[in-house]
């Protein structure tokens, strides 16, 4: 594969993988406009709480790093939300205790969107 493509098809799914970052926290607003999507949603949620809580890498991570090796770039060790997401919110890094806090952060997201579709649900339901 020539660096140039490599490149690009890095650039493909980190772009990838921020959506499907976003699309687990805020997925579930999705939801009420898309039923069909609740169950692509939570299993997207309980993938990656498992990720955070069990300290696991996403499978996206180890091939952007093939890619970003292929393209003549530097990998990064750790995961997606360490590399992307952490130097933005916490300069210092992701530790073992701020990836459960993530993982608690999206349940409680979660929790409360989902509580809200279904009383949204049940009150259409009782004033049909």
């Amino acid at each position: 594969m020539s660096p140039p493509a490599a490149h690009v098809l890095a650039t493909l799914v980190v772009a990838a993988h921020v959506l499907f970052v976003a699309f687990v926290v805020i997925g579930g607003l999705l939801v009420f406009r898309w039923r069909k999507l609740l169950y692509l949603h939570l299993a997207a949620v309980v993938w990656a709480v498992y990720v955070e809580w069990s300290g696991a890498i996403c499978p996206l991570t180890p091939l952007e790093n093939t890619l970003r090796a292929a393209a003549g770039l530097e990998a990064y060790a750790g995961d997606f939300v360490a590399e992307y997401v952490f130097p933005v919110l916490y300069p210092d890094g992701l530790t073992r205790g701020a990836q459960l806090v993530i993982g608690v952060a999206v349940v409680v997201v979660n929790g409360c969107i989902y509580a809200m579709l279904l009383r949204h649900h049940r009150s259409n339901t009782f004033a049909s």
